[in-house]
């Protein structure tokens, strides 16, 4: 049994958090929103946690969370391992694995997949890097919150490979929608659409998991639309970095600039669809 700090329980934090209490550990949950608390979860110092766990929004809150004016880095015991899940530029990764190594702590660059679903079920795939040290003191907590672990190398390559998968699911997020409307424009209602396509050759995990938003008319934000402004965004600066231009994922990151310019940054991803059919007329269910 380990003493975990996770920061940040929104929809993966705290399904995270709470796989972690069913594994036997203690608990200490942090949220900046006044209230929110994890269920079952244990007040633990600082100097006491093992493991602390950040499931916070960019780089920005990572850095502030670790080294800012209330920062946890000072505070946590020699030998502490930081897991950070947070969808970041490989480079900041890397500064931060260094930036710990000064106070003697781990760094796993730790970017997660799976959804709020398998979050809560302890069923994520977590893209990892950083040293063997790393993966040895976060082992515990790994194993409570993953189905899947992948072992990439040294802190960066973890948010490298998250960076091709938001890339990728980001982009199929947009054509589900496009093709959804377009379906529609050619008479295929959204229930056809679901009835149809997930079994042929065109699906994909995001059609099929975001699709039924659409084709239910529930934008309930599972993930909201501003998650693909950063992250889309982050895989740009990475391109252009690397000088690749990277034609689909500055359209489907247009895309979902409309959707938040029209005022659907509350709700669901899925909420891309109705850019397409405002375009065409046409009103989703």
């Amino acid at each position: 049994m380990a003493d975990i700090g996770i920061w940040g329980l929104g929809s993966m934090g705290m399904g995270m958090g709470q796989s972690l209490l069913r594994a036997g550990h203690r608990v200490a949950g942090h949220d900046v929103r006044p209230g929110v608390t994890l269920d079952g979860g244990t007040p633990l110092a600082p100097e006491a946690i093992s493991t602390a766990v950040l499931v916070v929004l960019n780089a920005a809150q990572t850095e502030d969370v670790l080294f800012g004016s209330s920062g946890i880095a000072d505070s946590l015991a020699e030998g502490a391992v930081v897991i950070a899940c947070a969808t970041v530029p490989p480079a900041f990764a890397r500064d931060m694995a260094a930036r710990c190594s000064t106070l003697g702590l781990h760094y796993l660059d730790a970017p997660i997949s799976g959804g709020a679903a398998k979050a809560a079920t302890g069923q994520l795939s977590i893209m990892a890097s950083g040293s063997a040290p790393a993966f040895a003191a976060a082992r515990p907590a790994l194993d409570a919150m993953a189905e899947t672990v992948f072992e990439l190398g040294e802190a960066g390559a973890g948010s490298a490979m998250k960076a091709v998968n938001q890339m990728l699911a980001g982009t199929h997020i947009a054509a589900m929608a496009e093709a959804m409307v377009f379906g529609m424009t050619q008479g295929v209602s959204p229930a056809q659409f679901m009835e149809v396509i997930p079994s042929c050759a065109g699906t994909s995990w995001m059609l099929e998991n975001r699709g039924p938003h659409i084709r239910d008319g529930d934008y309930t934000p599972r993930s909201a639309v501003p998650i693909w402004l950063k992250d889309l965004g982050i895989v740009g600066e990475i391109a252009a970095a690397a000088g690749i231009e990277m034609p689909l994922t500055e359209t489907a990151l247009s895309r979902f600039r409309d959707a938040a310019a029209l005022g659907l940054s509350d709700e669901d991803d899925a909420a891309v669809a109705k850019v397409y059919a405002r375009q065409a007329g046409l009103d989703l269910p």
